[in-house]
């Protein structure tokens, strides 16, 4: 890091010794290398095979055709505005959000961070920019040292365990304060505000709201988010769960996307025109998000476990339809004023890669905008979705649905999406590997 700046991150790095340089694998999961202090400030170029971005969820890799056969190195280049002290850690260490480059200085086509800095460009090539926001779900629980039981919640200070009944609850009962505490104080030590937080619907489930602004910003504040909440966790003797769906039988996790679009030049708000009234610009985001959605089913819904969420319809719409504040359609316009006009897209699990998710969701935004397509009328109280705006309810009708799409090679690259196939067919080839519980205590007595 040789810059005017060296001295004074010198001085924030000081007494650290080493220096956790990761970048988002195809999942959201920070994969990388740990670097001396003293290499990291001089910096020497740290490298990475490009396979590991491909890495599946449960290890192992695709062929290499997917990722060159000679898999060679990328480059992990840190982003200056991302070095951070690592509040959770007794060792005084220090995480840096790298790119992943090609050897010769371009973004690498594998990367999420890479794919979403280029839509991020493609906006701003028409003098626009996208702002986003995300609501992040997520679960705590008390350890589970046996993956074939089901989770559940830490005991509370009444000796007893959550039952259900507290969404909407500010009540200390759970025993978590202590380790809210330390979430917060680490939030702040690594600068991501927060909006607002609540416990949500299911069993020791939460939600925070982060401050909506630059996509890429917001993408690295959820990825860091993620990261602090496992860790904390595991010095209180918790686990956080960001699972779409970790319990039978109760609501699960979603990573709703809030978006709208600004003008440089301006900072207006191009969803808005000066009555306040909505534009055509509003119109044709909507449209391309619907034109969309179910070609990247896969990319917001990226788990056979994604798919447990969106069976149950309310609140986990798995639908391309768009409504004014139904919580039923894919596509919620929350009520707002008009500086704020924005587009909820409620697909995305908690368990998407926020990269990955919101470069998908505003890709498919500019593509209506530039293609000045038409959405269909929207939906209000109780409806059925009509055929055209269902989408895939299987991992693997999601990725035969974005196996035929023209539309996301175009948007992303034959490269990208053909690797995320070949990653993705590997983890759902490894689920049909395993026989469940269900089936065993079911069909044995009856086939």
């Amino acid at each position: 890091m040789t810059t005017d700046g060296q001295g004074s991150l010198a001085q924030r790095l000081s007494g650290i010794d080493e220096i956790e340089c990761v970048t988002p694998d195809l999942n959201g999961v920070p994969r990388g290398k740990v670097m001396t202090a003293e290499g990291f400030l001089e910096g020497r170029r740290l490298q990475m095979a490009r396979g590991v971005l491909l890495q599946c969820i449960m290890g192992g890799y695709p062929e290499s055709r997917f990722y060159g056969s000679d898999d060679g190195d990328l480059a992990l280049v840190p982003d200056a505005a991302h070095i951070h002290r690592l509040p959770w850690s007794q060792q005084p260490r220090a995480l840096a959000i790298c790119d992943a480059d090609e050897l010769s200085g371009e973004s690498s086509c594998l990367s999420t961070r890479g794919q979403l800095k280029a839509v991020i460009a493609r906006y701003a090539a028409r003098g626009l920019a996208p702002v986003v926001a995300t609501e992040l779900e997520f679960f705590v629980f008390a350890p589970n040292t046996d993956p074939t039981q089901a989770f559940q919640p830490p005991v509370g200070l009444d000796g007893r365990r959550e039952d259900g009944f507290s969404a909407f609850s500010i009540s200390s009962n759970n025993g978590l304060r202590p380790f809210f505490s330390e979430v917060y104080e680490c939030m702040a030590a690594l600068g991501l505000p927060r909006d607002t937080f609540m416990h949500e619907m299911g069993v020791s489930q939460f939600e925070i709201n982060l401050l909506h602004g630059d996509p890429l910003l917001l993408a690295d504040q959820t990825f860091l988010f993620k990261h602090l909440l496992k860790e904390v966790a595991l010095k209180h003797g918790l686990t956080v769960v960001c699972m779409a769906k970790p319990l039978a039988k109760t609501a699960g996790s979603s990573m709703h996307i809030h978006q709208s679009v600004v003008d440089l030049g301006t900072g207006r708000n191009v969803f808005s025109d000066e009555a306040g009234q909505p534009t055509a610009t509003f119109r044709h985001f909507i449209g391309g998000q619907q034109a969309g959605m179910a070609d990247f089913t896969a990319l917001f819904a990226p788990n056979v476990n994604s798919y447990q969420r969106l069976c149950h319809p309310y609140a986990s719409p798995n639908n391309a339809c768009w409504s004014l504040d139904n919580r039923s359609a894919g596509l919620r316009i929350p009520a707002s004023s008009p500086v704020a006009r924005r587009v909820e897209n409620r697909l995305p699990g908690a368990d998407a890669n926020p990269y990955l998710a919101i470069a998908a969701s505003l890709a498919a935004g500019l593509h209506g905008i530039e293609n000045e397509l038409e959405p269909t009328a929207a939906i209000q109280g109780e409806f059925e979705v009509p055929e055209a705006l269902s989408l895939p309810c299987t991992l693997h009708a999601a990725l035969e649905r974005l196996k035929r799409s023209h539309l996301a090679r175009e948007l992303f690259g034959k490269e990208f999406i053909e690797g995320y196939i070949a990653s993705k067919t590997m983890e759902l080839t490894s689920f049909f590997d395993e026989i469940t519980p269900w089936e065993r205590r079911v069909l044995a007595a009856q086939a």
